[in-house]
């Protein structure tokens, strides 16, 4: 049988490759852009297996109404994949707070949009799947990037609870964690010239220097594959609430999680102390 898409981000990148993946199998698309003249050769090649609609996902209203339009021309909707979304660089002390706000309302806000959309009519049929596209930068933080951390951290956190709210009707949640892909020209983007770049302060000149060094050094994974895993992932009856799409940033997370536990072992006399009013046998 068939599924219903609905797509966020879907003129190119990842987004573009998922629409793509799931038409050239059968299965139909509402898919957003913020302007639907990029999805014209879609709509040429699949026809009405494909609805085109332009949409900016920090407009909520737009959003519910693109969510209400999708559904009504199909009939249904079964998997949502919440994929818009950007990188704001630069070290927080340079971040205005108009460039922070405005990469938490794409980010994080947006996916909230269409969740809240999209849940009712998932609801009412007693199954769907919402995916989320996140990234290995929710699961560690790197210098300079604190903007586009705190809004994927904030992903983590609000899909993890959304699981647990939603499966008792039915409905799935998986959280995508994207490491680097080549998605423009077949290239890794510049991390630190993405055009959302704050006024530079020289006083971080190295430190943006090594961190596009070790950027650089990431393999760039194919988005081809990564669409095609995503139908492995949409297709499972038991599909994973996380999983990574790519391995290059896997010893730095196992890391990440290694510090922080061992962080917490060695202070935890102290997190004791903290809580008071216990004996020597509770530490």
């Amino acid at each position: 049988m068939s599924k219903v898409w609905f797509v966020t981000g879907s003129s190119r990148g990842l987004g573009r490759h998922f629409v793509e993946a799931a038409l050239s199998r059968g299965d139909k698309v509402a898919a957003t852009a913020r302007t639907t003249a990029s999805l014209d050769d879609l709509v040429a090649t699949y026809g009405e297996a494909v609805l085109p609609l332009e949409l900016d996902v920090t407009d909520k209203t737009a959003v519910f109404e693109s969510v209400r339009r999708a559904r009504e021309h199909f009939g249904r909707l079964d998997v949502i994949v919440n994929n818009a979304g950007y990188a704001q660089i630069g070290a927080v002390e340079e971040l205005t707070e108009q460039e922070l706000r405005e990469q938490m309302e794409t980010n994080l806000f947006g996916a909230v949009w269409v969740i809240q959309a999209a849940l009712p009519y998932l609801r009412e049929q007693g199954s769907g799947h919402i995916v989320q596209l996140s990234s290995a930068a929710g699961l560690f933080a790197m210098p300079l990037g604190g903007a586009y951390h705190a809004s994927k951290w904030a992903l983590e956190g609000l899909n993890e609870a959304l699981a647990g709210e939603v499966a008792e009707f039915g409905v799935k949640v998986t959280i995508i964690e994207p490491g680097g892909f080549a998605t423009r020209d077949g290239k890794n983007p510049d991390p630190l010239a993405n055009g959302h770049m704050a006024e530079l302060n020289p006083s971080y000149d190295g430190l943006r220097r090594r961190i596009a060094e070790v950027a650089g050094k990431q393999p760039a994974g194919d988005p081809a594959a990564a669409a095609q895993t995503l139908l492995k992932i949409v297709d499972s009856g038991n599909p994973p609430l996380r999983v990574l799409f790519g391995h290059g940033f896997y010893p730095m997370i196992q890391k990440a999680y290694a510090d922080r536990l061992k962080t917490w072992a060695d202070w935890k006399d102290l997190s004791a102390e903290a809580h008071g009013n216990l004996d020597q046998e509770d530490r």
